[in-house]
């Protein structure tokens, strides 16, 4: 068995890459030898060398290899059962010709449908359109994203699927502009973002490549749109680190100075009447030495010193800071606790900082509607698996998709007196804490920010 595996892997390879007669010819040549052989063992080597095969190749020119690899074990399977022997009669042979062709159908379709499960439950959508646009083959994943039995589907045309009563307008929309990308633009990749904020990356194999269906395959890329967006956001704060240890020190040593002159020429100024410019310069030698606290936290924040704490207790204590201001802006807070014994490892006065920073944006977003509405934030608490889930949401203006996908990066600020380090500061201690925090927005409905902790038992 094992010879016969040494040589039917190079010959089945050769006839897939090239397609020539002498590789059928050789697939001829070996079923002959398979005497004493069960045909199940001929399919189990035909697939083990599948899979060797397609181990490193995309599912769609998998399923290339798959539909020409069937001649290859056909020619195999019909050499295999046609062995005359010389005592048989015309009669027999005929028979025997007979049953080795059925045998060889029913093998056949045993390893089609093999093929078939696996593309059924891959974690792709897979589905193929034949070359009069009919729809001929769709995996479980593709009518799951469509949201459509797939008993419904098979045989539609495109035309039919779109206006199919149980497609929803969302992925309607997605349909037609796949059509004009990829069959009227012949574009070969598509990358979107589904109604649910999935990234989806959708490819086309055009019939000229495969004899003459069209095979679409989507795939959700959404972790590794994640995993790419992070590396993106270190890259800049890795860049922010380098800009603030060449400046930042070079900026404060003057302003200490000019601080210090200032405060001995304040009597002078009182005895002039202008002690208010001694006031205004202070001020804002103050706010720039702020400023540049701010820069150099945001881009080395210290390692946080954790302690254990009551998520609760530390959610209530940012409330009590934050009531006052809320009153003055016309909003109200509210909390939510499903659990008073939620416990965090966590360095109390940098999660503090991250929870007042969503805070007051949230305050600053209900004031900028005005008298629109009256405003509202709201916290809660709760487990969510291993971590402790705090969400922060509000009624105010909301975001725009732009300012959401440059939320955390430095510098980027809607405020007219930011300095856009808020809330990347707040992303680099919640990551140092083994966290996440996410946002989701919509314009003029409001903003959530949610920060996952690990839980301590």
């Amino acid at each position: 068995m094992q010879a016969i595996r040494k040589r039917y892997f190079p010959a089945l390879a050769e006839y897939i890459r090239s397609g020539s007669e002498a590789s059928l010819y050789e697939a001829t040549e070996i079923g002959k030898l398979l005497h004493g052989i069960h045909p199940e063992d001929i399919i189990a080597i035909h697939e083990e060398s599948m899979q060797t095969l397609v181990a490193n190749v995309e599912s769609e020119e998998a399923l290339k290899l798959y539909h020409r690899s069937f001649i290859f074990l056909i020619e195999l399977m019909v050499a295999f059962r046609f062995r005359v022997q010389p005592e048989q009669t015309q009669e027999q042979r005929f028979s025997e010709m007979r049953d080795m062709l059925l045998n060889s159908h029913r093998s056949f379709r045993m390893v089609k449908n093999k093929y078939e499960n696996v593309l059924q439950h891959m974690d792709s959508g897979i589905a193929i359109f034949d070359s009069d646009g009919m729809l001929s083959f769709i995996n479980l994943q593709m009518a799951k994203m469509l949201d459509i039995p797939r008993k419904t589907l098979i045989g539609c045309s495109l035309r039919e699927l779109l206006t199919h009563p149980q497609l929803r307008t969302g992925t309607k929309r997605i349909l037609l502009r796949l059509y004009k990308e990829m069959f009227l633009s012949r574009s070969r990749y598509l990358e979107f973002q589904d109604s649910n904020g999935k990234h989806l990356l959708v490819t086309v194999t055009y019939g000229d490549q495969l004899d003459g269906d069209y095979l679409f395959s989507v795939k959700d890329v959404s972790e590794y749109k994640q995993i790419e967006q992070t590396a993106y956001q270190n890259d800049k704060l890795a860049m922010l680190g380098k800009i603030a240890a060449a400046i930042a020190h070079e900026i404060r040593n003057p302003l200490t100075s000019i601080r210090g002159f200032i405060q001995l020429l304040k009597p002078h100024l009182l005895q002039l009447g202008k002690e208010e410019y001694a006031r205004i310069i202070l001020a804002e030698i103050d706010r720039a030495n702020d400023i540049i606290y701010e820069f150099l936290n945001s881009s080395k924040p210290s390692a946080p010193m954790k302690q254990k704490v009551y998520i609760t207790s530390l959610l209530k204590e940012v409330v009590l800071l934050c009531e006052s201001e809320a009153l003055m802006k016309g909003c109200q807070i509210q909390m939510e606790f499903y659990d008073e014994q939620l416990a965090v490892s966590i360095d109390v006065k940098q999660i503090k900082q991250v929870i007042l920073n969503i805070m007051r944006n949230a305050m600053d977003a209900i004031e900028e509607l005005g008298d629109e509405r009256s405003g509202c934030i709201v916290i809660l608490a709760r487990r969510e698996g291993a971590y402790i889930e705090i969400a922060i949401r509000d009624n105010g203006k909301g975001m725009d998709h732009t300012t959401k996908i440059r939320l955390f990066d430095p510098f980027y600020t809607t405020k007219a007196e930011g300095t856009g380090l808020g809330l990347s500061v707040s992303y680099r201690i919640i990551r140092n804490h083994g966290g996440t925090i996410r946002v989701t927005s919509d314009t003029e409905e409001g903003t959530e920010f949610k920060i996952y902790l690990p839980l301590v038992e």
